[in-house]
């Protein structure tokens, strides 16, 4: 599986050029989708019907084939809703079980066949020493992990009382919204479908808060194509390519390189796909706030990808007993529940890896807060919270996620071994050039800048005057084409 989001072939782009954000096709689609949407605003059914049109669209150009495969999830789970709704309002116990079983099962039954079927079969082969069988070779559709979560999600809810069942149509497009549905972030479904029902009922949308979209649409496309970019080109690719042959200096700035390229690439999509979203009258909570400011492994993930991380919460770590049962159960579900989230992003033995090392840092923390706790030492802890035991916490932390990353980026676990092991090395003159250095520093420097400065600086640009937004949104973009390398790499997590 590839890692890395780099410029796909020729033949390939014009497939892509509608579902990659910043191109000219999409912009222009989405021009014609905003228009639509005004046009049809105070007509609920033929909104929404246009909208199911759109992301159908949008998802066909990359392959035609897998709209049929929106189509029957979203037919499907509607299914599954109706019939789980009906149990659990005859109060049929039983039935409600195990039709939110059956719900859960068929759609990880189709994740697991385009996604996982070939990897445990090569796998168990490889292990055997024989030659693989039954290998489908089957392309794994874009985005089918978040939609495939969304959709258990949607009959999970609605099994626990919840949510209510929706028509076909809302659950359509609940699953398929273009904005968010080839790299999230996953939407639940008691966030998304009021909205639907509301515009029924007469409770249009108000006016699209458009200073807020193109702040987030602005800041997106910079940190996707300008910072991104400019780190996969100038450090990371290479390094990662051969993870044998560059230098200590080179390894170890690659590493802390591929901590930003990957939270500008996916923290930009999500703001682009967020602001999109607004734009055509849905707010979709925060998926990313300041990851790299955390001192602690909880607190990453509370701010690294927080719609998969509050899924992963509720539908798994949950369900298996969360802090229920005693320590050892608590560490066990937790380093469970990160490596299920590991093999989640990918068939392939680096995100178990990946999932094994939070679900691990993850593990042990809690055991050292359990044992501050019996031993009741207030001092220790208030120290741990400020100066010198908060900045090791830091340190401690982000290296042990940009340690994570190495496993995440690599080709395969071998290759994180060999970049890894490498770092003993004696240092050879440094080819990455010193501005990558600068880059990430600065990365790190924003992270940490403080909440109500911030706040102050996104509320001045989202209350421009319309005719300082067109121009301050005019001159951004020149800026951002000014700075961008030639051609549009895929996001990282279209892979997913």
């Amino acid at each position: 599986m590839a890692r890395a989001a780099r410029s796909p072939p020729e033949g390939e782009r014009a497939r892509l050029s509608l579902v990659l954000f910043p191109t000219l096709t999409f912009a222009v689609f989405f021009v014609v989708v905003f228009g639509v949407s005004t046009l049809t605003r105070s007509r609920p059914v033929l909104w929404t019907v246009s909208m199911v049109a759109a992301s159908w669209v949008f998802y066909g150009w990359w392959d035609v084939r897998f709209v049929s495969l929106l189509a029957g999830s979203a037919s499907l789970n509607w299914w599954f809703g109706v019939r789980v709704a009906g149990s659990r309002a005859a109060g049929d116990e039983a039935a409600r079980r195990w039709w939110v079983r059956a719900a859960v099962g068929a759609n990880l039954g189709v994740l697991g066949l385009f996604k996982y079927h070939d990897f445990f079969v090569e796998s168990l082969a490889d292990r055997l020493g024989v030659t693989p069988g039954l290998v489908l070779g089957l392309v794994l559709p874009v985005g089918i992990s978040f939609f495939t979560f969304q959709a258990i999600s949607y009959v999970v809810d609605i099994g626990r009382g919840e949510l209510e069942p929706a028509p076909l149509l809302d659950v359509a497009l609940y699953l398929s919204f273009f904005p968010q549905l080839v790299a999230g972030p996953i939407v639940r479904a008691g966030d998304f479908l009021p909205i639907l029902a509301a515009r029924r009922r007469g409770d249009g949308p108000v006016d699209p808060p458009v200073g807020t979209a193109f702040r987030l649409i602005g800041a997106g496309l910079f940190k996707k194509v300008v910072i991104s970019s400019y780190l996969a080109d100038a450090a990371v690719d290479d390094v990662f390519a051969a993870p044998g042959v560059a230098n200590l200096f080179d390894r170890l700035l690659a590493v802390y390189a591929y901590a930003i390229q990957i939270y500008a690439d996916f923290s930009g999509y999500t703001d682009i796909a967020i602001g999109c979203a607004l734009l055509l009258g849905f707010r979709f909570p925060t998926n990313f706030d300041a990851p790299y400011r955390a001192a602690s492994f909880q607190d990453f993930w509370r701010r690294w990808h927080i719609s998969l991380s509050t899924w992963l919460r509720d539908y798994l770590y949950i369900p298996l007993g969360g802090n229920r049962g005693g320590p050892f159960r608590t560490y066990r579900n937790l380093t469970l529940t990160m490596l299920l989230g590991g093999l989640w992003h990918g068939a392939n033995w680096t995100f178990v890896v990946w999932g094994a090392i939070h679900g691990a840092a993850l593990a042990a923390e809690r055991l050292l807060v359990d044992r501050r706790r019996r031993t009741a030492r207030p001092a220790s802890a208030a120290m741990a919270d400020t100066g010198l035991g908060l900045a090791v916490r830091w340190v401690v932390t982000f290296h042990v996620v940009c340690l994570a990353w190495v496993c995440f980026r690599a080709e395969t676990l071998g290759d994180a071994w060999a970049l890894l092991t490498s770092l003993e090395a004696a240092a050879a003159v440094p080819s990455i050039s010193p501005w990558v250095a600068g880059v990430v520093a600065a990365a790190l420097a924003l992270q940490a800048c403080p909440d109500d400065l911030a706040d102050r600086g996104r509320t001045r640009v989202d209350t421009l005057s319309p005719a300082t937004l067109a121009i301050t949104g005019g001159v951004w973009v020149a800026v951002v084409v000014a700075l961008a390398p030639a051609g549009v790499a895929p996001f990282i997590y279209f892979q997913f």
